[in-house]
């Protein structure tokens, strides 16, 4: 019997859809992450789960839409701080039912009490941080001081607390990444490793050598541009580990971001307040917290050289919750046993089907959304976060009109009123489910 491939799932943090080379930035250099693209897939139609980063992972994780999984916002930082829970299987449990070693490296940010950390969630082993965002250098947890919590430190390998002060964490986790790869390639097991960037994410840290590469450009580019070359570096380390190895061709690589790119005048580090504009959606509008395409719509690739052919661009909408049951029918495996939400995308490629969902939804506080075909309805769509309702139902053609800038409510009146029932039904269903089996997690005692 064949080995089972490898399997290599890396998420970025508050990485712009258009912040890629191969995704069309003319400013931004990912060669490596590109090189994943030109041999394998690229998807110009991949949605997050959530506009921000703990429901988004969730998902990706569960196979689920985040409420059904049990993670609907952005959790907390301390160290009481509830999140995803064992009762809903992660790929990584699944994984580990049929043989796999499981890893977790890099940002957790499901929670960071005991019964929420990666360890009780499938993997055998867990280098990296709890909560939403640290400091790159101590690897400190700082913002939640407003809200009376202290600092925190936050690195910790197998639940064990430890210190790496000075050293640069998105290099850590990369080198982390490579010794992994290194140990277990050996080995008669295969290996699922879940490499979780928190670049570009703030605070806005680079070392030098990565900023020199982009001095050309204004502070907030240079910077992001910076953090994001630090990332491709990293994967240029792992894909290079996989072929010294031997098994880069049985590997299975998919690379996508959270969400959409922040806004918070807090990336900029200067103490004003003005908006920050470091990240890029292109043509998309809204960012991280909106339901327009600018929140959700993030790049996606796949790479698997021994069984999906190069040079792919697939256009068919898909979301990170179809990478668990994608990756368990890769493996020659059932999800039959799993409560999925996701589907399997491998028909899309290759020359296959054109489409995988009749329609993906999404929600986030007061909005709601629905995608159907080339119509998307959202509703209350706020373009960042505290902005305003752009409009109490919002109806547009992606296929015409990308940037949805014309509502076409009024155009479309029996169609919009179709997915407003439709996305309503969604949510109520949802609100249920949390209120049944979710919302006491989250009552601190």
């Amino acid at each position: 019997m064949n080995k089972k491939p490898n399997i290599i799932i890396i998420m970025t943090d508050d990485q712009g859809y258009a912040d890629l080379s191969c995704m069309g930035s003319p400013y931004f250099v990912s060669p490596n992450i590109d090189a994943l693209a030109s041999g394998g897939a690229r998807f110009t139609c991949m949605y997050s789960g959530s506009p921000v980063c703990s429901p988004s992972r969730a998902s990706l994780l569960t196979g689920r839409y985040p409420g059904n999984a049990g993670v609907r916002s952005i959790l907390k930082g301390h160290r009481r701080a509830s999140g995803l829970m064992n009762d809903t299987p992660t790929i990584a449990t699944a994984l580990k039912k049929i043989g796999y070693d499981t890893a977790h490296i890099g940002k957790w940010h499901l929670g960071v009490k005991p019964e929420c950390r990666p360890g009780v969630n499938g993997f055998d082993y867990s280098y990296g941080f709890m909560s939403g965002c640290i400091d790159y250098y101590s690897h400190v947890f700082y913002w939640e001081m407003g809200e009376g919590e202290n600092p925190v430190h936050d690195l910790w390998e197998n639940d064990k607390e430890i210190y790496e002060n000075g050293e640069y964490f998105t290099d850590l986790i990369s080198e982390k990444a490579v010794s992994y790869i290194r140990e277990k390639s050996s080995g008669d097991k295969p290996f699922m490793l879940y490499l979780g960037y928190n670049a570009p994410h703030y605070p806005m840290h680079a070392p030098k050598k990565y900023t020199d590469r982009f001095a050309h450009l204004p502070w907030d580019r240079m910077i992001m541009a910076a953090m994001i070359s630090a990332v491709d570096d990293g994967i240029g380390m792992i894909t290079d580990e996989l072929k010294r190895q031997g098994i880069f061709e049985d590997t299975v690589i998919y690379f996508q971001s959270d969400n959409g790119p922040s806004r918070e005048s807090r990336n900029f580090m200067d103490g004003k307040k003005d908006p920050y504009y470091g990240g890029s959606t292109g043509i998309f509008k809204g960012h991280k917290y909106s339901l327009f395409e600018g929140g959700i719509r993030v790049p996606g690739i796949i790479s698997y050289p021994s069984k999906i052919m190069p040079a792919q661009i697939i256009d068919t909408p898909l979301m990170a919750a179809d990478i668990f049951p994608t990756l368990l029918n890769i493996c020659g495996c059932s999800c039959e046993e799993y409560e999925l939400d996701g589907k399997d995308f491998m028909p899309a490629l290759n020359g296959g089907a054109q489409q995988i969902h009749d329609s993906i939804f999404w929600e986030m506080d007061l909005q709601t959304a629905v995608r159907s075909g080339d119509y998307k309805l959202v509703l209350n769509g706020r373009t960042v976060e505290g902005g305003m309702s752009v409009a109490p139902v919002f109806l547009s053609n992606l296929k015409d009109d990308p940037s949805e800038s014309v509502n076409l409510v009024d155009t479309l009146p029996e169609l919009a009123n179709s997915l407003t029932a439709q996305a309503e039904d969604w949510r109520e269903q949802l609100e249920q489910t949390w209120e049944e089996k979710f919302a006491h997690r989250y009552t601190l005692v």
